[in-house]
């Protein structure tokens, strides 16, 4: 303790500023005992005990957290996921994940971000939402480099099964993390995505669907009731929608561009059986933007949220509707996608004790997919999502 209080201007400089109140504390206490003559080795202890004892009562001073507003959360990453090969020109590829990692870096923010390594999901978990004669025609498919498993808009290389076992396994990893108290919330950086992927089809670049299989995870193992997915990508997910229509303990919120891929997500698709009412679906029109999406969760998602009282909070993280992703032709802004983050957070927040993990869909022009993620972590990392 005593170590970290000598080193505090250090840490005071890079984590908060020169104006920081603790800081000038710290300096002006080391700079008197550097400079008077007068003071005896018994003050100069008592000075290193005082600057260690406040350290002591506020331990993220001395982490760089001394404002209160930083929140532990997670980031799961592995270089793993840079081996699933889609072919050249193709828009789901590995560069995705390295330009968020550099932007992170570049702007100092993985530093501060908990490391956390997948482990390749086991295929119990995996056969909670796929079919097990699914599952082995995605292994074959790829290990035989058939360049695609069902349908070429599925593209897939000889690493393809492995490295989507390590995708819904990143996400495992990460459900475990905040049940744990390791961190408070997640952003899961993994490739193939996952929300187009059925029970027995791959498609949409999707070979396991990865939020929905964490949803079962989440229920199974760590035996909570109630898991919201909320589904910003720009494609609606036909194929997270089709595993628990007809489930209450699941509710599914989904805004996305129609008519587009994959033509499912009308307004009228609501669920079936005991699942009527738990899937939500707002199509938007092409170009809509960040007041467009705000609206539809502060008067859909929230109040559909405030009647289901979710346990667990899981966000099919697409950024293919951001402003220049040629494929989604809509423009939302990093604001825009943090003020969504904002909002959805604040549901974890009110009903689920904070617990949120959010994974990468889809997202191609590679500067605005860094600068949403970039947003979107920024308010995962903030200490209380903001009042509205």
């Amino acid at each position: 303790m005593v170590e970290k209080a000598m080193n505090s201007s250090v840490l005071f400089d890079e984590a908060n500023g020169l104006g920081s109140p603790f800081y000038k504390m710290s300096r002006r206490a080391l700079t008197v005992e550097r400079t008077s003559k007068s003071v005896g080795r018994r003050n100069c202890y008592r000075s290193l005990f005082m600057l260690a004892l406040v350290g002591a009562m506020c331990p993220q001073a001395i982490e760089g957290q001394a404002d209160g507003n930083v929140t532990r959360t997670g980031f799961v990453y592995s270089d793993i996921y840079l081996k699933h090969d889609t072919g050249t020109g193709h828009p789901e590829r590995a560069e995705r994940l390295t330009a968020i990692v550099s932007k992170l870096k570049r702007d100092g923010l993985l530093a501060k971000l908990v490391p956390l390594q997948p482990a390749a999901a086991s295929l119990d978990w995996i056969t909670t939402i796929h079919a097990p004669e699914y599952v082995e025609r995605v292994k074959n498919d790829c290990r035989a480099g058939t360049g695609y498993v069902d349908t070429p808009d599925a593209p897939a290389s000889t690493n393809s099964y492995d490295v989507a076992l390590m995708a819904a396994g990143g996400l495992l990893s990460a459900v475990d993390a905040v049940m744990e108290g390791k961190v408070r919330n997640a952003f899961c950086a993994v490739r193939p995505p996952g929300h187009h992927a059925l029970k027995n089809r791959a498609m949409g670049f999707c070979l396991f669907n990865n939020v929905a299989i964490a949803a079962r995870y989440i229920q199974k193992k760590h035996k909570l009731a109630r898991v919201l997915i909320v589904d910003w990508d720009v494609h609606h997910g036909n194929g997270t929608q089709a595993a628990f229509y007809d489930d209450p303990t699941v509710f599914y919120f989904s805004v996305h561009l129609s008519p587009f891929y994959p033509g499912s997500g009308h307004a009228d698709e609501k669920g079936e059986g005991k699942g009527v009412g738990f899937t939500l679906n707002v199509p938007l029109r092409v170009g809509c933007g960040d007041a467009d999406y705000q609206k539809a969760f502060e008067e859909k998602l929230k109040p559909a949220a405030a009647a289901f009282k979710p346990d667990f909070v899981l966000i099919s993280a697409g950024f293919d509707a951001a402003k220049g992703d040629l494929l989604g032709r809509m423009n939302v802004t990093p604001e825009g996608y943090a003020e969504l983050t904002r909002i959805v957070k604040g549901i974890a927040e009110k009903y689920s004790g904070g617990q949120l993990i959010s994974t990468l869909e889809g997202g191609y022009n590679l500067e605005s997919l860094a600068a949403s993620v970039e947003a979107h972590l920024r308010v995962l990392m903030e200490s209380k999502a903001a009042k509205k």
